[in-house]
Formats: C-alpha cells, sequence, structure tokens
C-alpha cells in the first residue's frame, strides 16, 4: 500500500479509537467524582483538597514543512504538546492536545479549555472545605503542577528554590508527593506505547489523531485491567474563621500557598514520616 493510504487507515482507526471510548473513559467528572479524586490524594499522597496532577509533555515529531520554530521546544526537538490532568490510578482526567512544543506550559494551560474551565468555575468542581481536622478558613479544591505553571487559587506551584525556609521546603516535599502521579502516569503512557519513544513520522493534525486514541486506551486499560500500581515507575520526590479565601487571583494563590504550607507543618497535616 502507498504511504497516503496507510496514513489514511491509521488516520481512520485511532479516530475511531477516540470516537467509540472518549465518552466512557474521559468524561468530564461530576462534582461527587472530583470529591472521589481528593479522597484518592488524600489517602495515597497525604495532600488534601487535591483534584489532580498536572503537566506538559512534549510528543516528539518530525519536523513539519514550513513551520520555522513553532514546534522546536527548549529540550531542543521538535513536538507537540499533551498536557493533561491524571488521578492516582495515573489515569488521565482531562487532557488538551496538540500545542506548539515551543509555547510554555503556562501559556497552554491558561488557553486550554481546562484552564478557562477551571478559572471560570465550569468543571463543578466542590466548594472550598476546610483541611482534615483544621479550624482554619475552607481551603479551594486545586490541581498541584510544576515551576512550568503559573500559581493562582486553583493550581499550586512549588516555592521558588532559592531561599527556602524549612515550611516552604516542606510545602515543595509535599507537593511534589502529589504530583508523581502524573510523572508516573506519562512513565505508563510511553512505556505501553511505543509509538512515543522516537519522533513520529506524521504530519501534525495526524499526530494528534493518534494521541488521542492512545489517550484513551491507556485510560480504559488502567480502568477496566490494571491495578492501581501495576507497572507504575517510581518517582522520588526532591529531598479560625469561616471566611473563604478571595482576592486577586495571583494575590488568592499566594495566600492559598501560604495555607496549605502552614498545615503541613501543623499536627494535623503534618507527614509522620517526614518530619
Amino acid at each position: 500500500m502507498g504511504t497516503s493510504t496507510i496514513a489514511g487507515v491509521v488516520r481512520a482507526t485511532c479516530s475511531a479509537i477516540w470516537l467509540s471510548l472518549k465518552s466512557s473513559v474521559l468524561p468530564q467528572p461530576t462534582r461527587q467524582q472530583w470529591l472521589d479524586i481528593a479522597q484518592a490524594f488524600l489517602e495515597r499522597a497525604q495532600f488534601p483538597n487535591c483534584i489532580g496532577a498536572l503537566v506538559g509533555k512534549h510528543i516528539r515529531v518530525k519536523k513539519p514543512p514550513n513551520s520555522g520554530s513553532q514546534y522546536y521546544n527548549y529540550k531542543q526537538f521538535f513536538s507537540v504538546v499533551l498536557l493533561a490532568l491524571a488521578d492516582t490510578n495515573y489515569r488521565f482526567i482531562i487532557v488538551d492536545i496538540g500545542s506548539y512544543g515551543s509555547t510554555a506550559d503556562a501559556r497552554i494551560f491558561r488557553a486550554s479549555r481546562m484552564g478557562r474551565w477551571l478559572q471560570s468555575e465550569q468543571l463543578d468542581v466542590p466548594q472550598p472545605a476546610s483541611l482534615p481536622g483544621s479550624t482554619g478558613p475552607p481551603a479551594p479544591y486545586v490541581v498541584v503542577g510544576d515551576e512550568g505553571f503559573a500559581l493562582s487559587s486553583h493550581l499550586m506551584r512549588p516555592f521558588p528554590r532559592r531561599g527556602l525556609d524549612g515550611k516552604r521546603r516542606n510545602f515543595n516535599y509535599c507537593l511534589s508527593r502529589a504530583r508523581r502521579f502524573v510523572e508516573c502516569a506519562f512513565g505508563i503512557f510511553s512505556n505501553k506505547w511505543r509509538v512515543f519513544q522516537s519522533a513520529i513520522q506524521l504530519a501534525p493534525q495526524n499526530v494528534n489523531v493518534v494521541i488521542k486514541a492512545c489517550v484513551v486506551l491507556h485510560n480504559y486499560i488502567r480502568t477496566y485491567e490494571a491495578t492501581p500500581d501495576e507497572d507504575a515507575q517510581v518517582y522520588n520526590p526532591p529531598s479560625g474563621g469561616e471566611a473563604v479565601l478571595l482576592g486577586r487571583i495571583g494575590y488568592a494563590g499566594l495566600r492559598v500557598r501560604e495555607l496549605f504550607a502552614d498545615y503541613f507543618i501543623s499536627p494535623i497535616g503534618s507527614i509522620p514520616f517526614h518530619q
């Protein structure tokens, strides 16, 4: 068969897989499902009010014709970005597929439906709730990410590494424990689907279709066939009132992060084996 015929077969097959599985293995979560995800993060990572771990994965591609540096990323290869929010079973909750490799994760998240829905409260995320055992102000439900994302009241990122005191270092450790689940999810994903272990020799629009198919197949396996920690790569992280925290996004984000940081050094929120 000719190249164009094979490309058409791949595109049609992957599109059919995506359309057949998306509604069952990648639905938009309900409020109860967000609460279940948060409970799992509390039990497995001891991070309360967490509804997912976020990261952008660069999928290596061959240089598209006449694309200039749009697909050339900071790691010095050509890519498209798979931005994904994952749960503690290494499943993808929400994904954004196909941004240029040269685009920063924070910008991709801000422009994505996921980011817009989260900031505009269209994801049916539960209302802020007190951290377990705490009498302090209610804290919003948050996603956790790395330094590539912008801090907000709904997205927690680490404190800058310079001049860390004990409280901030402890917060970074706790956040890394929660964030490891998305790192492991991508480790499982790329090991299971070997097409991602080298540059994909397809046009960008076809690459996106392949990624979509692999995302829903990954979730299908994690949902119906895998045990919670099967195939998971070990990730070692680096060593009062009733008023809800409000305000401008940047300032509110700082206040929310301080609330979590204070909780993690309190007797009720500290991790016993990390003193």
